[in-house]
């Protein structure tokens, strides 16, 4: 690069020629990183779950409670939500970890907070493994089908070459932003207790501004309020 440009250097554009260069050279890798990532869609739009990004529209079908429901993004509005990515029914760490969610439901419901579980599976799926399950059978919260990958891949949890989704975890506030993101390894399950703590965290620094919660915070602790009075005291 440096022999093409100092071809040109006397006609006094070399330099903002090489911040050209450099610029369409670093978006030509930055692409080229997420093709090979394979998160790009056939748009060219990267499509990634970002905190405080407004959740992306979708339309699905949900069992719940016996009965299916239309769910769209509308619905995670107007209250505190959780989206819970796994990667496929009638397999062997998700149930434990959907199991679990369950035991824990009515803390989370006493927040104000609906939990939507999600796979790449049909509701009618999720219908037959929560017929079939006695661990399953205990959900009362939303499964959602997303057998099109629309809803997983607008959080940037497929795995395209499997067709499934991550162990994503997405906290979402009342105005639909994300505000916790978290993804796991297929073999590594989630728990129910402290995901309930950060919900907490995440409800309190919400309802406080100015306030933050400390590492390991739990209702009731005492919080930080940064300030320049703070700066290297801690």
């Amino acid at each position: 690069m440096q022999l093409v440009l100092s071809g040109i250097h006397d006609f006094g554009i070399a330099k903002s020629y090489r911040y050209d260069v450099i610029n369409q050279l670093c978006l030509k890798l930055f692409f080229a990183y997420y093709r090979s990532r394979k998160v790009l869609q056939p748009t060219g739009v990267i499509q990634m779950a970002y905190i405080n990004s407004e959740v992306k529209p979708f339309k699905a079908t949900a069992y719940h409670n016996g009965e299916f429901i239309d769910v769209t993004e509308a619905d995670l509005k107007g209250k505190w939500s959780v989206v819970f990515f796994y990667p496929a029914d009638f397999t062997f760490v998700c149930p434990t970890e959907l199991g679990d969610l369950a035991d824990n439901y009515d803390e989370f419901q006493k927040l104000g907070v609906e939990i939507y579980a999600v796979s790449t599976d049909t509701h009618f799926t999720h219908k037959a493994w929560h017929d079939s399950s006695p661990e399953i059978g205990k959900i009362k919260y939303p499964m959602i089908g997303d057998p099109t990958g629309l809803i997983t891949r607008n959080f940037d949890v497929m795995i395209e070459e499997a067709g499934l989704a991550d162990r994503g975890t997405f906290v979402i506030d009342p105005e639909g932003k994300i505000q916790i993101v978290e993804i796991n390894a297929g073999g590594i399950g989630r728990d129910a207790q402290e995901l309930l703590r950060k919900v907490k965290a995440a409800q309190y620094v919400a309802a406080h501004p100015g306030e933050v919660c400390p590492a390991k915070w739990k209702e009731g602790e005492a919080t930080l309020t940064p300030s320049l009075d703070l700066v290297g005291k801690i």
